[in-house]
């Protein structure tokens, strides 16, 4: 049975058809309870304050909440490491406040040639006393991003392990809004243990680089244990994210031009200007040997990222500009690696 479960959703993945860049850094771009295989960018630490309350019976109907704090920070070329803190977990009765350590690698990546981002994640859970693991799928098709998960979970409190499987899906109704729902399954689970599930309103905040995830779930923590073992309760609550460039507080000042590409343009120049998270784009093509100048004018920084990976900026900083010099003829996509929702493309002839 749980053979044919693994088997029939990895099947789903790998019949979809090509789709676009899949980067997955916030929250419209997964489902609470998932992640999507998100890697972050180099030289950022994440710091993600997840909240979730409940409620006792009338006539007390005392609100309980129970924070979880996720910190983590890419370590090496496709690799996230970080800890999961989750309060007043319902893992283990000796463990009240659950502590997951964990690595996270990518050797696929949909925006990188292949036909889907696939991670595995390996984590220490001290409430379980166990490793744990997960092997995650997830395409990105137009508006809809698609995820499916199978995680081996040791049991807590007792020996052995628990397979669970798991899927999600993603809907991009707008630029900064999105809804997600998921569902995870722990096949032959323990008495009074539920499917696990959440549904949620995704928000990116403008101008910012931060996500809002308001959404109701009947799991508490955001470990892979935690959002496995799905419970009688119904908790209501957000996720914000706080990426912190650290290259904005430890770097050397950037100069107005990236040294990248920065000589003096030979060919004709076209300036992009970013503005309003966005890529204000030329009209037409443009002709072979054109110098592009992206102009920074947010009041956060971006990138330039090209999804064949053929050229990539540092991160621009606001008011600053970078230049690149297109010399073979071709359609050229790109988008900016801390917001991967804006995208661009221009026609070199």
């Amino acid at each position: 049975m749980i053979a044919r479960r693994f088997q029939l959703a990895m099947t789903i993945v790998a019949t979809l058809g090509r789709g676009g860049v899949a980067a997955a850094q916030g929250a419209t771009d997964r489902p609470a309870n998932l992640s999507g295989d998100w890697m972050g960018v180099p030289g950022t630490v994440y710091f993600n304050f997840i909240h979730r309350f409940t409620a006792s019976a009338a006539p007390e109907r005392k609100v309980t909440n129970s924070p979880t704090f996720v910190v983590a920070t890419p370590v090496a070329a496709r690799m996230l490491a970080g800890v999961v803190y989750g309060t007043n977990s319902t893992l283990a009765s000796r463990f009240p406040n659950e502590h997951e350590y964990f690595v996270r690698v990518t050797p696929w990546l949909q925006r990188g040639g292949g036909k889907a981002d696939v991670g595995v994640q390996l984590g220490y859970d001290d409430a379980a006393q166990g490793v744990d693991a997960e092997l995650g799928v997830a395409r990105t098709l137009g508006r809809v991003r698609l995820i499916e998960s199978a995680r081996l979970l040791r049991r807590p409190e007792a020996s052995g392990y628990d397979a669970a499987f798991g899927g999600g899906v993603v809907l991009r109704l707008s630029q900064y809004i999105a809804i997600a729902g998921d569902a995870t399954s722990v096949a032959g689970g323990s008495l009074g243990e539920r499917t696990a599930w959440s549904g949620a309103l995704q928000l990116q905040l403008p101008l910012t680089p931060h996500t809002l995830s308001l959404h109701v779930s009947n799991v508490g923590t955001a470990t892979l244990q935690g959002t496995s073992r799905g419970t009688l309760q119904r908790r209501y609550g957000f996720e914000f994210t706080i990426p912190l460039t650290l290259r904005r507080y430890l770097g050397r000042r950037q100069s107005a031009v990236s040294p990248t590409n920065a000589d003096t343009a030979s060919g004709p120049v076209t300036h992009i200007q970013i503005r309003g998270l966005s890529f204000h784009l030329p009209d037409g093509p443009l002709p072979v040997g054109t110098t592009i100048e992206w102009r920074n004018d947010d009041p956060l920084g971006h990138t330039v990222t090209a999804s064949d990976g053929s050229f990539q900026s540092t991160l621009i900083e606001p008011g600053r500009t970078w230049r690149h010099t297109f010399a073979t003829p071709g359609t050229y996509s790109f988008f900016c690696t801390p917001h991967p929702f804006m995208r661009g493309a221009i026609t070199i002839r």
